[in-house]
């Protein structure tokens, strides 16, 4: 899942404004007090065409906001990239 870590920590520099893009061109929040999960839940804008719906932002919030809040530390970029390694994501292997 290595691809999948990297776009992670990709998502993980622009929501914490690590580097200069428009965080609303690719992501938006939805401020709720009571989800499940981490505090920085991601939502992204209906893609009408197949080209936008392949768009970074489109693949990666899937994964983003499936991060487990026990398991991820989000207080820096260092400690964000090594617990990502423990997540799980065999949920999201397709076996045809």
């Amino acid at each position: 899942m290595t691809c999948e870590c990297d776009h992670l920590v990709v998502c993980y520099v622009i929501v914490f404004n690590l580097i200069k893009v428009q965080f609303d061109e690719f992501f938006f929040f939805i401020h709720v007090t009571k989800t499940r999960g981490h505090p920085y839940r991601l939502f992204v804008n209906f893609a009408k065409n197949s080209v936008r719906k392949n768009f970074f932002a489109h693949r990666v919030v899937r994964y983003w906001n499936f991060l487990p809040a026990d398991v991820v530390d989000f207080t820096s970029l260092s400690h964000f990239r090594q617990t990502i390694t423990r997540v799980d994501f065999s949920e999201f292997l397709v076996i045809d």
